[in-house]
């Protein structure tokens, strides 16, 4: 995953802290789409640490890299856990003989599971930065 960022600040160890505009998951311009995504953003920037191999500098436009691995991680974390957790506790629970509001209950818990488990990875990650980025380039014209 490639993202323009900004440096905000020099971190010893070759490393950069930097500003990247939060994007939305399909990737399209919140401001012109109907989706109602855009709410749930909380904050318009991130800040990460970035490997600065190549000396940016406090103010710098940057391109920073992630890693593709960890970034499918979170978007199956995120995304596909809880549901997949609500369709396992809702046919669980309706093979067992629950009525359909039983079983609506029982996929919302697997539901609500899925999102707990989703923060609780997320909170593992931003520990083990498990997800790591490097600064490849400086915008021209900086």
């Amino acid at each position: 995953m490639v993202q323009t960022a900004k440096v905000t600040r020099i971190l010893p160890g070759g490393r950069a802290e930097v500003s990247v505009k939060r994007q939305s998951a399909c990737g399209h311009d919140c401001s012109k789409c109907g989706g109602g995504c855009s709410e749930l953003m909380v904050s318009s920037t991130v800040s990460v640490v970035a490997a600065n191999g190549i000396g940016a500098q406090p103010g710098d436009m940057v391109t920073v890299e992630s890693s593709t691995k960890g970034v499918l991680g979170a978007a199956v974390m995120v995304y596909v856990v809880p549901f997949l957790l609500f369709f396992i506790g809702y046919f669980t629970a309706a093979a067992l003989g629950l009525p359909g509001g039983g079983s609506a209950g029982v996929g919302g818990i697997g539901f609500a599971l899925g999102l707990v488990l989703a923060v609780l990875w997320d909170r593992r990650v931003r520990k083990q930065q498990s997800i790591s980025f490097r600064i490849t380039a400086i915008a021209a014209g900086d």
